[in-house]
This record gives C-alpha cells, structure tokens and sequence, in this order.
C-alpha cells in the first residue's frame, strides 16, 4: 500500500520519495531538463496536512478579505450578511452532495471521476477543463488584488501596478518551477498563518464593536441605522434595495470558490467512513465564523459610504481594499492597519501561488487522460509538467490589463469570469450526486450502507441545483439596465460575466459529437469498481490505529480538542 502520508488526486507533489507501486527508491535528477517523452509521472509527496491547508487556504483568500470590500460599498451590512449567508447554505449543500459520493467511492480524480461514471464522459470532460479556466483565471485575479493592496501605500499614480504585478508573476512561477522542495511545507505554514489571522481579525473586530479601541466608541449595530443596512443600486426605495443586495452574489460566490477543494482532498483520505462526516460538519463551523460572522462584525464597524473603502463612491487614493484595514484604521488603532494590510499581501500571494499549482496540475490531469494535448503531461527529471506549467503561467499576463486601467475595474473583470466557471463547477457536482442517488436507487443499494448521507438528501441537490441555475443568470443583471445614471449596455462585463456559459455548453456537446459518448444508464452506473480495495485499505489502516490506541492514547487530545476543528 502506498505512503498513508502520500495523496493521488488534485495535489501531486513532485519531492522524491519512493515508487508509489513498486516500494523502490526513486532517484531524481537536481537540475531541469526534459525527460524523455515517455516521462509523464511526477513525485508525489505532499501530506495530509499539505493538503487540507493548501485547500483551506485556498478557501479563505481574496474573496472574503478584499471582495467583502466591493460587496460593502454597493450593497450594504445586511445585504451581505444576507447574500453571505444563504449562499454559504448553498456551498454546504454542494459539500454535503460531493461527501456522499466521496464516502461512497473516494476516487483520486475527484468529482470529474464521478461526472464520468455517474452522468456522462462529455460532463466530466468539461468539468475538468472548466476547473482550469477557473484556476488560470483566479491566478492574474490574485496579482490584480495584490496591485489594489499595494496602492493603499503607494498610489497607482506614483508607482504603476505593472511593476508589483511583474514581481510577484515572476515570484510565483518561480517557487512553482524551482522550489517544489519545500512549496507543500511552504503553503502549509501560510495556509495555517492565514487562519489564525483570520481568527485573530474575528476577535478583534468583536472587540472593537463592544468599544475595546482606543476611540473607546461602542459602535454596535450604529451604521445599520446610518448611513442604514442596505445601500440601494439602480432604483431608489425597495426596489433599489434589492437589486443591490442581489448584485452582491457575485462577491459571495466569489468568497466561497475553492472549498470544494476540501470535498476532493478528503474524499481520498484514509478511513473516509470517519473523515468525511465530521469534514462535512466542520465545513459548515467553517462558513459560520470564517464568513458570516466575520461579515457581520465588518459590517457593524465600516460604513458601506466610507471613502476610505476602495470601492466605495468617491474613494481616496490611498483607499485600502479590504474593509477589515479600513475598520481598524476607523478605530484609531497605530500601525496595525499597516501590519495587516501587509499581512493580506501575503495571503494573496499565496493564493497566487497555489492557483497556480492547482492550474497546473488540473490541466495535466486532463493530459494523463487523455482530455488534452500530451505534451502537457510531460514532466522534467524532477517530476515537474514544465509544459503544463508554461500553459498556465501565460495566462497570468492577463494581470497587465491593470497597467492601462484601473486595478478595481480588472478585479471585477476577472470576479465575473471566476465565479460563472465556479457555479458551473457546484451545478456539475449537483447534477452529478443526482445521478449519483438515482444510480443508487436503481441498482438497490440501501441507505444503510452508505458511510454519509447527505443531510438533505437529493431535494437538498435539486433545490441548489436551482438556485445555482439563477444566480448564474441572473448575477450580473446590471449589465442590461438602460437609464441616465447608469449608461447604456455594459458589453466588457457582459462577456466577461456570461462567456463561461456558451463554453460550457460548446465543451459538453463539441464532445459528445467527436467522440460520440452517451450519457449513464442509471441502472449500468459503475458504482462499485474499486471499492473493494478502498475497503481493504480501510480495514488494514483501522488495525493499525486500534493497535496504537494503547500506546498514544490522550498524546492528541488537545490537537482534537482545541486545534484539529479548525482544519
């Protein structure tokens, strides 16, 4: 059996360890250079650890600590409270639909392995290649929120965001190519920082609300009633109210993209039947306090009207683009405005860099079988898809559109085009865990003999499926909104908003065409190839952990108790 520390999926890593099928050394050549053109494996060693961080990590980035900012100024505090909520229900629901199945079968390539058996090859073929145009997308996105960050510093007009953009694109692929020695221990570290921060934040903005500042101001729930909880977009009155709060979608689906990350990784975890329910749980405390209540303290401390929010109406140069910044800075704290905006710079370059890698290995998933070009499964003597690499760091010259525009414009540019390939990532995992139950039912495996079962069954899928479908449509609806103040069509926020549509749809069919698949009778649905062995491995690691019971018992208590939740 392999490594228990080793993990085939989404993650490979390339430091050398041992022939994960033959138990024999693997030796590795220090320096580049391509191997020969059958040389298409790459070394894997990134842990457990590694992994659940990096998709953690992943989780809790740019969405929620810079898009909060653009949601606050449009919408309001209760919009966003509101829109984070329900669609942090909604991402559970997705996680609950994917648990099942990955308790059931948890197969290395993830949720597209299930598209193809449970759906349709064509569906699970589009699946994978719109997981990368959502990585190779959110890859510029982070230098285009590192750009913002900076310019709370040193505005655009002394200093072009090109010259940061060209510094971290040059850093990121880098560590990407040169140090994946030490990328999983790397992202790990920052990963683990990001969440104590983000901790750190939660209880700091408590405090300053109750008037723990140095302004000694008990602000409560004070800007609710002025400038007041919901801002009003387009229209004036209720109507006004609505649409903004429903333009706000975009951000929050925004925040949430990437803890579907966490459905994948544990879904090839050892002992799943144990892994996966309490995974799903602690996704939900997840979304809970790292989102919705870190959403509804900001909105108690920042006014949505405050000029120093970078998005807000008339923003200052030196507008910071998180509204966490803008809170402390509010609250008449010295200096600490500074440390964490810096500390938000480092988030975003670890996402940055970790969407690479995602990229990366997506499309040389996709290569491996067979879904795209072969040359993007060719690896170096250290294991590494250079090819694969190169492909998807072309994209982040896309980052340079900020060096003739401005950086909050691009920002949403590439939010519209992350968040429809991400809805159309959750509507793939839906419909799939539809088929799924449907599988089941036809081929009379009961209930009982699934490790987890989707609190919500498949009425919780259909009615996410559904709203998924609206809030896909109907996100970015200001486009087509014709009066005096706010212009005529938006063609660039159109494209950007809808084109992973028609992809899609070109994708699945284009497809079905060439190859002439056909969709999955439910009643022929391969349901069981490979369970057996997941099952032995599952035995055979739950003899070995009874047999250390004894020998470690109460050494973890306090990781499981206090830490292992967070994770």
């Amino acid at each position: 059996m392999a490594d228990p520390e080793a993990k085939s999926g989404i993650f490979p890593s390339e430091a050398p360890l041992k022939n994960e099928y033959s138990g024999e050394d693997v030796t590795v050549a220090e320096g580049g250079g391509l191997s020969n053109p059958d040389h298409v494996d790459l070394q894997r060693a990134l842990k457990a650890r590694h992994i659940t961080m990096i998709a953690i990590g992943g989780a809790i980035g740019t969405g929620l600590i810079i898009g909060t900012g653009e949601a606050l100024a449009k919408a309001g505090p209760a919009a966003i409270l509101i829109a984070y909520a329900w669609v942090g229900f909604i991402v559970y629901l997705v996680m609950c639909a994917l648990g099942e199945m990955a308790a059931w079968l948890p197969l290395p390539s993830g949720f597209t392995g299930y598209a193809v058996r449970f759906v349709d090859p064509a569906l699970g073929f589009t699946l994978g290649w719109t997981y990368w145009f959502k990585y190779i997308i959110l890859s510029p996105n982070q230098l285009t929120a590192g750009a913002l960050v900076i310019s709370y510093w040193i505005p655009k007009e002394k200093v072009n965001p090109g010259v940061w953009i060209t510094i971290f694109l040059l850093l990121i692929i880098s560590i990407n190519y040169f140090g994946v020695r030490f990328f999983g221990e790397f992202e790990f570290w920052l990963s683990s920082f990001k969440v104590v921060v983000i901790l750190g934040i939660i209880l700091l903005s408590f405090i300053l609300m109750l008037g723990g500042g140095p302004d000694h101001d008990r602000k409560g729930f004070r800007f609710w009633k002025k400038p007041g909880a919901f801002n009003t977009y387009i229209e004036t009155g209720d109507a006004g109210r609505f649409f903004a709060f429903w333009s706000t979608m975009v951000s929050a689906t925004f925040a949430y993209l990437g803890t579907e990350l966490v459905g994948v990784t544990v879904g090839e975890a050892q002992n799943p039947r144990r892994t996966i329910p309490r995974a799903i749980k602690l996704t939900f405390w997840r979304i809970l306090v790292f989102y919705v209540l870190s959403v509804l303290l900001v909105g108690t401390l920042v006014p949505y009207n405050d000029k120093k929010l970078a998005f807000a109406v008339g923003a200052s140069s030196s507008a910071a683009a998180s509204p966490f910044v803008v809170a402390i800075e509010l609250s008449g704290i010295p200096v600490l405005s500074h440390i964490l905006n810096a500390c938000i710079l480092l988030f975003v370059f670890s996402a940055a860099n970790s969407d690479l890698y995602i990229a990366t290995r997506t499309i040389y998933g996709l290569s491996r079988e067979g879904k795209a070009p072969k040359i993007f499964s060719r690896t170096d003597r250290r294991g590494i898809p250079v090819f694969a690499l190169a492909a998807s760091s072309l994209f982040l010259l896309l980052s340079y559109m900020n060096v003739s525009s401005d950086s909050k414009v691009i920002f949403k540019y590439f939010v519209n085009l992350v968040t429809i390939f991400g809805l159309l990532t959750w509507i793939s995992i839906l419909v799939t865990h539809i088929y799924f139950v449907r599988a089941r039912k036809a081929q009379n495996v009961p209930v009982e003999s699934l490790a987890y079962v989707a609190p919500f069954g498949v009425v919780g899928s259909y009615g996410a499926l559904v709203f998924c479908i609206i809030i896909a449509l109907t996100k970015n609806y200001d486009v087509f909104t014709h009066n005096k103040k706010w212009g005529n069509f938006d063609y660039k926020n159109f494209i950007t908003a809808y084109l992973g549509i028609p992809l899609y749809l070109i994708l699945i069919f284009g497809y079905k065409f060439t190859t002439g698949c056909k969709g999955v009778d439910p009643a022929t649905a391969d349901l069981w190839t490979g369970k057996d062995e997941i099952d032995r491995e599952e035995a055979a690691y739950l003899a070995r952990k009874d047999a250390e019971v004894e020998k470690y018992a109460g050494s973890h208590w306090f990781y499981r108790t206090f830490v292992s939740w967070l994770f």
